[in-house]
């Protein structure tokens, strides 16, 4: 056999022994002329099937040059119904079978063109070994994906959207919204390619000036072959485009089969395409049955098609024509052996003639196999998905494999490589009737067009039903029968299909759709592996032929591939999800699917948290991890602010103590008020963990969340409490104009109470100064925790800060007013004061706009007085690395001061007036004209309850009208001098 001459008949000399990879033995062409074996009006279609871009115009294809890449069918071609779920009012009757709803869509996929049009491409470049390797290296690839489809699909109930619902529902709304998305625009695109396709193959093989036509005559024939389905939206418009490029290259001017039997020309190839595309709506108008029913019937046409291949022993056709060079030898030894290795020529249906590859070879070969998604995309429609998709898509994936490696060894056996090389369509000849490949390729272009329509109407559906877009898609969801056909969405995606029909050259959407699809099992074996790694206790799916180490090698082969077919669109497809993904998580979309992120990330805490040992713990390491005692969230905003500043990427704990007796209730109130609490910190934007507790009393109910807070090393070292006084708390969520400002947690019609309501009467405190100091004493000397006691937390605002243009101070005295000393300034408290004022300045929020000034109280301003603390100071400061500036303030006027310093207890409070107070604060606020913080020394508060009530006026006398005030007592070290 030898395929169709061209108008101008090229004499051929005999072919040489060897067919040297990328030559063309004992051919002379010309330059118009690309090849002796292929009619010009295919070049075209040829050039699409392989997805490429011509570098010039070759001038027999000045008909069109839409082009495609690979075949496929719909990924997310879920069909009517709204999936598997108890509340489908779909008949099961109705519903699909195996047979029907997965095998013959997955086997129409990966046979689409590859079948009739590119087996003699690959055994002829890559030779029958490195073919059969090509295939089962690409039929690894997919296995993995198929494997991981089925653990997906048989580990509960399959709603419509097919791959988009697995993904969504597994990896996120964000992650499965993007990937809807890109899948939704790629079927559309797709679809329409396809359907011009069609109509371009009847048109040239119709058409006039094709030697084959004045021998065959008119038959039905086909031009590009099923193209590699990627995903949603742009495959139903490249599909229609292909169908479209198939009628015209058969029927049309130049027609392969029927010279001028149709006219051509760009609207009358639109006029085409349309009645393509309305085909294809009233098929999905009518429903999943009638898809089924059409898929079935096309299925068995192409099984027809391929049957009629009847290998005789010699090619009478080319005899008569006198060809002798690409004869057909029939099954003979010599033409198996000569193409058992490669011999890669030149691709003749590219103008620039390229040498062909590899990598090339074996991108045309995936690409055409790659349609495995289409029966999990029909889960809503199938009767029992859980059983179907395993057994229907790996039967039909071992079903074409095996056609494909029987394909091989028959075209290797009987065909010559020069006629692979140069005549793709050769099994046209080599059959009961031409036209047989001819409507086996139209059909299967036909079904992918119809199958990635009816996919991205599902898409848009399950897009639309997940609200994911707000409601810009809610028609949709109003357009859906009572049967669960998206009508609405139907004909959405066929607009959207139609408007696509009016863009010319469409290779460049090919190839990024083809992308995009390998992009959809990428996310599939992403979901897989991330459920295996998770070891979640319900991924226990009913398929058990998959592990982590498939699907790990199943997202690795479609990234590489993604990248080979092409490195641009591979890297744009990824940046394309990233993008949509942000977007959609900035949306927030209100979803609980159960997102493997949670999942993922409380197995990896848990490992690292067994790791962290507190026994290997190291003081350079240290960081604060605070607990922070809140009474009242209301009332307490800017210090839940001031504490997730201060905590220095450490452990951040926001504790509530809610008294009562859990024996008089119902129920645990802290489960009641506990969602409440997280979203507060949404509201404030804080990395805090929420931790409550039900107590008789508040020093009991601390004593409580010091214990269990944390977990493992992870445990809080640091207490910060409210200050013990009379004011009135102050609503900062009523704050107009502030960041504190919200109405979420006031009464409405959703919320019959006032969450966090303040209290009136300033004497309704539940917790007594004597209790108050001893839980401050049980804090420093029973749990050996670091204190900070805050005050006037309601005046600091920090927008203030960043907004002005003078700098802001923080203010450390390392001096204990209360109980002076010479020791203070090298003291456990004082060193922790300067660690976390500095800490503060180093974050963001304070670095640019504040300084850490350090005030020392010395005796005079005489050099003698000044410059011995100064120097131990500045020392002390550059060895712990710690910036900040000396202020030296004298203290003489202190009653007293400097002769109790070294004296008793019983001295020291002597001096501990109202007169002593108020110079202290004298001192303080006429340094403080711009201080945002103050630190100050914490005493160790007093053992006898008597003293508890003194304690608290003493430090009360002493911070009264100040700034923002912390007082600090410190008891572990924090800070080092080593490497």
């Amino acid at each position: 056999m030898a395929s169709a001459p061209t108008d101008t008949v090229v004499p051929l000399e005999p072919e040489s022994d060897s067919t040297g990879a990328g030559q063309l033995p004992g051919l002379t062409r010309k330059r118009h002329e690309k090849s002796p074996l292929l009619p010009g009006a295919h070049r075209r279609l040829f050039r699409s099937l392989l997805g490429r871009n011509p570098t010039s115009p070759v001038s027999e294809c000045s008909t069109g040059d839409n082009g495609s890449f690979s075949g496929g069918t719909s990924l997310l071609g879920s069909t009517e119904g709204n999936g598997f779920s108890e509340t489908n009012n779909a008949n099961d009757a109705s519903r699909l079978g195996t047979f029907a709803g997965v095998f013959v869509p997955v086997a129409l996929s990966q046979f689409s063109a590859l079948l009739f049009l590119r087996v003699g491409y690959v055994v002829g470049n890559a030779g029958l070994l490195e073919a059969l390797l090509q295939f089962v290296l690409a039929y690894g690839i997919l296995l993995f994906t198929v494997l991981s489809i089925c653990a997906i699909s048989t580990n509960g109930a399959v709603e419509g959207g097919g791959a988009y619902f697995m993904i969504s529902r597994t990896l996120g709304p964000e992650f499965g919204g993007s990937v809807g998305t890109m899948f939704f625009v790629a079927n559309v695109f797709s679809s329409t390619l396809y359907a011009t396709g069609t109509v371009e193959g009847l048109v040239s093989n119709f058409g006039e000036g094709v030697m084959i036509s004045r021998v065959m005559g008119p038959e039905f024939g086909g031009s590009i072959g099923l193209l590699f389905f990627i995903a949603n939206v742009f495959s139903s418009g490249l599909y229609i485009v292909g169908c479209r490029e198939g009628l015209i290259s058969n029927f049309g001017t130049g027609g392969y089969i029927i010279d001028g039997g149709i006219p051509s020309g760009r609207w009358m190839e639109f006029l085409y395409g349309t009645c393509v595309n309305v085909f294809n709506l009233v098929v999905c108008l009518i429903g999943a049955s009638m898809f089924a029913r059409t898929a079935i019937v096309i299925f068995g046409v192409l099984l027809i098609c391929l049957g009629s291949v009847t290998l005789p022993e010699a090619n009478t056709w080319a005899i008569e024509k006198n060809i002798t060079v690409a004869n057909y030898s029939g099954f003979s030894w010599d033409t198996f052996y000569g193409n058992l290795f490669p011999q890669y020529s030149l691709d003749y249906t590219i103008a620039s003639w390229p040498q062909i590859d590899f990598s090339g070879v074996f991108g045309v070969l995936f690409s055409g196999v790659t349609g495995i998604m289409a029966g999990a995309n029909m889960s809503g429609d199938l009767k029992d998905p859980g059983r179907s998709i395993p057994r229907g898509t790996i039967g039909a994936v071992g079903f074409t494999l095996l056609i494909y490696i029987l394909l091989s060894f028959g075209t290797a056996a009987t065909c010559p490589t020069f006629l692979l090389q140069n005549n793709y369509i050769y099994m046209m000849n080599v059959n009961l009737w031409a036209g047989f490949i001819t409507v086996g390729v139209i059909v299967a272009t036909l079904s992918a067009s119809l199958s990635n329509l009816i996919g991205a109407s599902r898409v848009l559906e399950a897009l639309a039903k997940d609200k994911l877009f707000g409601p810009v898609l809610s028609p949709v969801v109003k357009g859906t029968t009572s049967g669960g056909n998206p009508i609405a969405a139907v004909i959405m995606s066929w607009f959207f299909v139609q408007i696509i029909l009016l863009i010319g050259s469409l290779n460049l959407i090919a190839q990024i759709t083809s992308v995009f699809f390998l992009l959809s099992y990428c996310a599939t074996n992403l979901a897989c592996l991330s459920l295996e790694l998770a070891s979640a206790p319900n991924f226990r799916p009913n398929f058990q032929f998959f592990s982590w180490h498939t699907a790990f090698l199943g997202l690795i082969g479609t990234v590489v591939m993604m990248f080979v077919i092409s490195p641009l669109y591979a890297a744009v497809s990824i940046c394309l999800c990233l993008l949509l993904i942000i977007a959609l998580h900035l949306r927030s979309p209100p979803f609980n699917w159960g997102s493997i992120s949670q999942a993922l990330i409380f197995h990896q805490v848990r490992k690292y948290l067994l790791l962290l040992d507190p026994r290997k713990a190291h003081v350079k390491f240290w960081r604060p991890q605070m607990l922070l005692m809140v009474s009242n969230p209301r009332a307490a905003c800017p210090l839940i602010l001031f504490a997730n500043d201060l905590k220095k990427s450490g452990l951040y704990v926001v504790g509530h103590v809610k008294v009562g007796d859990l024996d008089v209730e119902d129920s645990d109130p802290t489960s009641e008020e506990y969602s409440a609490w997280l979203s507060l910190v949404d509201h404030l934007k804080v990395k805090a963990f929420i931790e409550l507790t039900l107590a008789p009393s508040v020093r009991v109910g601390m004593h409580h969340l010091v214990r269990i807070s944390g977990l493992g090393a992870m445990k809080p070292n640091t207490i910060l409490l409210g200050f013990f006084d009379d004011e009135m708390p102050q609503d900062f969520f009523a704050r107009e104009g502030t960041i504190f400002h919200t109405a979420k947690f006031e009464a409405s019609v959703e919320r019959v109470e006032r969450k966090f309501p303040l209290r009136s009467d300033p004497n309704a405190k539940q917790l007594p100064v004597e209790e108050y100091v001893a839980t401050m004493r049980d804090i420093i000397v029973k749990f050996q925790k670091n204190l900070c006691v805050c005050r006037h937390f309601a005046k600091l605002d920090r927008e203030t800060i960043r907004k002005s243009r003078t700098t802001w101070h923080i203010d450390v005295w390392p001096l204990n007013f209360l109980q002076p000393s010479v020791k203070d300034l090298n003291s456990t408290t004082s060193l922790f004061t300067l660690q976390l004022a500095t800490i503060l300045n180093m974050t963001a929020a304070w670095k640019k706009f504040t300084d850490v000034r350090v005030f020392l109280c010395v005796a005079s301003l005489k050099s003698e007085d000044v410059d011995p603390i100064k120097s131990y100071l500045s020392m002390m400061l550059h060895v712990l690395r710690i910036k900040a500036t000396i202020v030296c303030v004298p203290c003489e006027e202190f009653p007293g001061f400097f002769d109790h310093v070294e004296g008793e207890n019983e001295d020291r409070q002597a001096f501990l007036d109202d007169a002593y107070f108020n110079s202290v604060r004298a001192l303080i606020s006429a340094r403080s004209r711009n201080t945002a913080v103050t630190f100050l020394y914490l005493p160790e508060p007093p053992a006898e309850r008597e003293l508890a009530k003194s304690y608290v006026e003493n430090i009360s006398k002493l911070t009264d009208g100040l700034a923002p005030t912390v007082l600090v007592h410190g008891v572990s070290p924090v800070t080092t001098t080593t490497l």
